[in-house]
């Protein structure tokens, strides 16, 4: 039984992936906006501040500073906060690049531009402030594919306003009010939120590869790397589309093997 979330398409390359956040970023930050990025508390929000650490470090200049040094990353999330605490705690089993960083100084996921929202108290004040004075700033909360959680009351305050730039970095299932303001932002649609419909005027953009999900051909070579082909493959959890090129993927590598995609 295997997934095919990604199981019609490729994540791009890292350092391209890299390159096209950092692009990306700067054209929200020239926009003078707030960039809303939903994503999921443990995992995603972890390789973002990696990143993101990454982008503030190698933009340093000793003549002139940058603006990615000047701008707030607010981590709105308490369980984001406490698995963050925890992949710090566990550093001893980061690989080499991150260990390589930590022993030259830096700090991957503790740096002085990131500001953590804890209380609800907080972040409805957070809000309040950011759709008040909408100041460069990136902000990281759940729920991934904005399903709930507090990145509900970040998009209710500014998806509205032309400033803000909606970023996913994570796969958006149908039905959800990602995959709506994903597929409806580009043509200025609507989105429905806690029954209440807003026009969504904030940029919307998607970058790939930062899910944690394999591509297709990493679903591929996992089937085709085994010693003893399976007799039956069942390909489960994905959009139709992703579940069928991946059973002509997997028949083209083993037509022995019954590929099934289950009702």
């Amino acid at each position: 039984m295997i997934e095919s979330t990604y199981g019609d398409r490729l994540h791009g390359p890292r350092k391209d992936r890299h390159k096209n956040l950092k692009q990306l970023v700067d054209k929200c930050v020239a926009d003078n906006g707030v960039v809303l990025i939903p994503a999921f508390s443990i995992g995603r929000t972890q390789e973002l501040l990696y990143e993101f650490e990454h982008i503030i470090h190698s933009s340093k200049s000793k003549h002139q500073e940058s603006h990615w040094e000047k701008f707030e990353i607010i981590i709105d999330s308490p369980m984001a906060a406490k698995f963050t605490q925890t992949y710090r705690q566990l550093k001893r089993y980061w690989d080499k690049e991150a260990r390589r960083k930590k022993a030259s100084g830096r700090h991957p996921l503790s740096f002085s531009q990131i500001t953590t929202i804890e209380s609800h108290k907080e972040h409805t004040q957070t809000v309040a402030y950011l759709k008040k004075y909408q100041r460069p700033t990136i902000v990281i909360a759940a729920s991934g594919m904005c399903s709930g959680g507090r990145i509900v009351n970040y998009l209710k305050a500014l998806i509205t306003d032309e400033r803000t730039d909606i970023l996913f970095v994570g796969y958006q299932a149908q039905g959800t009010a990602g995959n709506e303001i994903q597929r409806w932002g580009p043509k200025n649609g609507y989105v429905e939120l806690d029954d209440k419909r807003y026009t969504i005027n904030a940029g919307t953009h998607t970058i790939s590869g930062y899910s944690a999900h394999a591509d297709q051909k990493d679903l591929v070579n996992f089937v085709k790397r085994m010693r003893k082909q399976p007799k039956e493959i069942r390909i489960v959890h994905g959009d139709a589309r992703a579940k069928r090129e991946l059973k002509q993927q997997f028949l083209k590598i083993s037509p022995s093997t019954r590929v099934v995609i289950p009702k």
